[in-house]
């Protein structure tokens, strides 16, 4: 099987999946804790990978449907995410404001991935090669080898317009 960003994403995409519905099976604090904590390193690390990978190429290709909209559309549903992290995060786990702050992120994230399955990902594939998607690929690859157990993952939030221009888009 060769090396495809497509497999990659949408393997993160399914591990967030599942991760959201683990929290809905874990019925003390320990197992929330042991649910969310790695999801939400994960939630910014995919934010994170996707920055850094698939979007600053999507720019400066120009694949099919609208890149600098897709991207916009993708820093924006990422800052909402990252918000949404920051506070849960703040916040006891297992209290009601830790709760409303996990299902922001949860919905947040479900749109993002939803859109981006309809809308990038399918323009992306149809305007791309195979040798692109290798290479995309091994950088993704390479982003988790850096970034194992998400450290040194950048999660703050960032203004799309000065990404996508930073970006060459």
């Amino acid at each position: 099987m060769a090396a495809d960003i497509i497999d990659l994403i949408y393997e993160d995409h399914d591990w967030l999946r599942r991760h959201f519905f683990y929290l809905d099976a874990a019925r003390t604090t320990d197992e929330l804790t042991a649910v969310w904590e790695p999801l939400a390193d994960r939630l910014d690390a995919h934010a994170e990978a996707e920055e850094t990978v698939f979007y600053p190429h999507l720019l400066r290709e120009g694949h099919a449907g609208d890149p600098r909209d897709e991207t916009e559309d993708a820093i924006d549903d990422h800052n909402a995410i990252r918000d949404a992290v920051r506070e849960a995060r703040e916040e006891e786990v297992g209290s009601e404001a830790w709760f409303e702050a996990v299902g922001r992120a949860r919905t947040e994230n479900g749109e993002h991935l939803d859109e981006e399955e309809r809308e990038a990902i399918p323009d992306f594939i149809k305007s791309s090669t195979p040798d692109e998607r290798r290479d995309l690929a091994m950088q993704w690859l390479a982003f988790y080898h850096r970034h194992t157990a998400t450290r040194d993952v950048d999660d703050s939030d960032k203004d799309a317009d000065r990404y996508i221009a930073e970006q060459g888009g």
